[in-house]
């Protein structure tokens, strides 16, 4: 591997490195192919029905549509009459079907400063819909995924995402790492149950509050076996560059919905979510690591719309609190002069 700076990625490694909004990463389809083609299918054929160019996966940098991946598996799954068929292709996988950022996992000091990559950038490395949490209680601590886009129907998909997580696990922590459980939010039957927990090797609840793997909270401070200092302050700092970069984007199409909203006073992180196409919760934390949150957007929106409409029109103070959607001129007033260290009739005044 050939790194010319500790600190900086190559000029082109962004637009190269992030899928867009509502895709994901080829290789998270790794193996395909040669699954189907074992159970008597013709991929090309099931690929093609999908809209998916077989040549996609030529490339791994190259990008897929989330939507056509789920529905590929779905479908892949009733056609070839293999209901775990998104168990199957985890198995032909490894991690690395997550991106770049396993290869930072696998760099870091500490299972838990690798889970915290993982956390921190799956939106880069595998996809803007792809989410990942530790949720600890007590002696127990969960590794949850999920995805934002609308797919919850899916269970191919979180089939192949337990496996793939629970490998993930096992790369990190190899004979140290014991599962406590694992969880999936739909119901299935009692066979798929047995079959699952015997290859995962721990029970399997259903019907649970999130995808994921648990294991002993303890385990989050052993050392990762592969850990590298070198490679992980390098890939560490890229990945920082393409979340902040990613996380720029979504701050100015926050800021492009607002100005359209307030004047409509139908102003909301849920509407503005919706616009996006992604979750309240996914574009919250999209925001927190561009260090803002919606109603900073919103107050900093408020007060520019605010300095030109008491500059260039003849709007009363009244009707300018209003179309902004405040509930009263008291609370503009207090609003205004907390951002601009003075009232907004003296600022009239003034200008």
């Amino acid at each position: 591997m050939r790194i010319e700076s500790p600190y900086i990625c190559g000029d082109d490694f962004p637009s190269r490195a992030v899928p867009a909004r509502g895709r994901l990463r080829a290789g998270y389809l790794k193996g395909y192919d040669d699954l189907v083609r074992s159970l008597g299918g013709d991929p090309s054929a099931l690929l093609e029905h999908h809209e998916i160019d077989p040549s996609t996966f030529e490339d791994p940098e190259e990008d897929i549509a989330c939507t056509a991946a789920a529905s590929l598996l779905e479908y892949s799954s009733r056609h070839l009459r293999e209901p775990l068929f998104g168990l199957r292709l985890a198995e032909r996988q490894d991690p690395d079907a997550y991106g770049c950022m396993i290869t930072l996992a696998r760099a870091a000091p500490t299972v838990r400063e690798a889970l915290a990559c993982l956390v921190d950038y799956v939106s880069v490395s595998a996809s803007p819909e792809a989410e990942m949490e530790t949720v600890t209680i007590r002696d127990v601590t969960e590794l949850r995924f999920s995805t934002t886009v609308g797919i919850d129907g899916s269970e191919q998909v979180y089939y192949q995402g337990l496996l793939l997580t629970m490998k993930t696990l096992q790369m990190l922590g190899r004979q140290r790492f014991r599962p406590c459980y694992a969880s999936l939010t739909f119901d299935i039957g009692r066979p798929a149950v047995q079959f699952l927990q015997d290859r995962l090797g721990c029970k399997v609840n259903t019907r649970a509050e999130a995808n994921a793997v648990a294991f002993p909270t303890h385990f989050l401070d052993c050392p990762v076996p592969t850990a590298n200092g070198l490679v992980f302050n390098v890939l560490k700092s890229c990945l920082a560059q393409l979340t902040a970069a990613s996380a720029g984007g979504v701050v100015e199409q926050v800021q492009g919905y607002v100005r359209r909203a307030l004047p409509a006073r139908r102003c909301s992180v849920k509407d503005c979510a919706e616009q996006i196409g992604t979750a309240v919760r996914t574009l919250q934390k999209r925001l927190m690591r561009a260090g803002v949150k919606f109603s900073d957007i919103t107050q900093r929106e408020r007060i520019r719309l605010a300095k030109h409409a008491l500059l260039w029109s003849e709007s009363t103070l009244d009707e300018i609190a209003f179309q902004l959607g405040y509930a009263e001129q008291t609370s503009f007033g207090r609003a205004f002069k907390r951002s601009m260290g003075t009232t907004p009739q003296a600022f009239r005044a003034r200008g």
